[in-house]
């Protein structure tokens, strides 16, 4: 009961941002808001092509589909966030809003990680096998695989997010983070957060681990088959397939591997050099790589580009 009072007591997070440094504010605002303009952007014409031309209703492009809903969801239920906060002189978020921002960020996190995955899959059977290709990735399969990331990965956000604002928070409510993301807020806790510590470690194994074996697995089985054929033009178009899908994986695992996996400084000084510049790295990985990603799509793809250029004709000749 008293934990629960405690907890009550906090009504609204301050959240740090980049409030010791005010001349980078505004520039960070144009710099995060042209950048999340282009997500919508592109992600939203990635999402138009695959429901409009036929020739995308793949189950390839059908995942696509949902990568690119995915990442508009991602960054949207966090970039209008810290773009009010690069213009608020005083940077608050009221506990009921911080746990369902959180919750927001964390399962489109990990259904990404697993969305990543099934894609994995997918390539895996058309390039290995190709003949049972129709039957393996029929519709009635991979709805489902779709329906399940996002169910697995608003499972695990409602556990964590649950386990997070459940802590009594005695006072110090400064989140020294753009949004309320979790690891932030465990800090504030004034209570064991061990339980916290272990559930986190268990789901970043399933959903960062189980992903990446499954889909280097998947990729060295992809690559050998590759190179079995014989001609050169037909290992390239091979690979063109998978090309833009690797090329995702690898940034999307890459800056969370580089984000978590550098090493801490110990001078006071650097420290507080390393928080910027780690705050700076998350702000740039939760809206780099979903601007990236259709564009890596659109560049590597060239049925993607055929529809886009199909509905920027459609759009001419409609509008004229």
């Amino acid at each position: 009961m008293e934990s629960a009072n405690q907890t009550a007591s906090v009504s609204e997070f301050v959240l740090l941002g980049l409030s010791a440094h005010p001349k980078l504010e505004k520039m960070f605002f144009v710099l995060i808001l042209s950048t999340y303009l282009v997500i919508l952007l592109g992600n939203g014409v990635l999402i138009l092509v695959t429901i409009l031309d036929s020739h995308l209703h793949t189950p390839m492009y059908f995942f696509l589909g949902n990568l690119s809903f995915l990442d508009i969801c991602y960054t949207t239920s966090s970039v209008p966030l810290i773009l009010d906060s690069f213009l608020a002189p005083r940077k608050t978020i009221s506990f009921s809003a911080c746990a369902v921002q959180m919750f927001l960020s964390f399962a489109m996190g990990a259904t990404e990680c697993v969305l990543l995955g099934m894609m994995a899959f997918d390539r895996y059977v058309a390039i290995c096998s190709p003949l049972r290709y129709p039957v393996v990735m029929s519709k009635a399969a991979y709805v489902p695989m779709a329906i399940s990331s996002w169910a697995a990965g608003s499972a695990a956000s409602v556990v964590q997010t649950s386990f997070a604002m459940r802590l009594p928070f005695c006072g110090d409510n400064v989140i020294n983070h753009f949004t309320c993301e979790i690891l932030a807020v465990l800090k504030l806790a004034c209570a064991d957060i061990s339980i916290n510590v272990i559930s986190m470690g268990v789901t970043n194994v399933i959903f960062l681990g189980v992903p990446v074996l499954f889909i280097t697995f998947s990729y060295v089985f992809i690559i050998a088959t590759i190179m079995k054929i014989p001609s050169v033009e037909g290992r390239k178009k091979a690979f063109s397939t998978c090309s833009a899908h690797l090329t995702v994986v690898v940034i999307f695992y890459g800056t969370i591997l580089f984000m978590y996996g550098k090493p801490k400084s110990k001078d006071p000084l650097g420290a507080d050099k390393q928080d910027l510049a780690d705050t700076l790295i998350s702000l740039f990985y939760g809206v780099l790589t979903p601007m990236l990603n259709p564009i890596i799509y659109s560049l590597r793809n060239k049925d993607v580009k055929a529809a886009v250029r199909n509905l920027v004709v459609f759009q001419k000749r409609f509008t004229q």
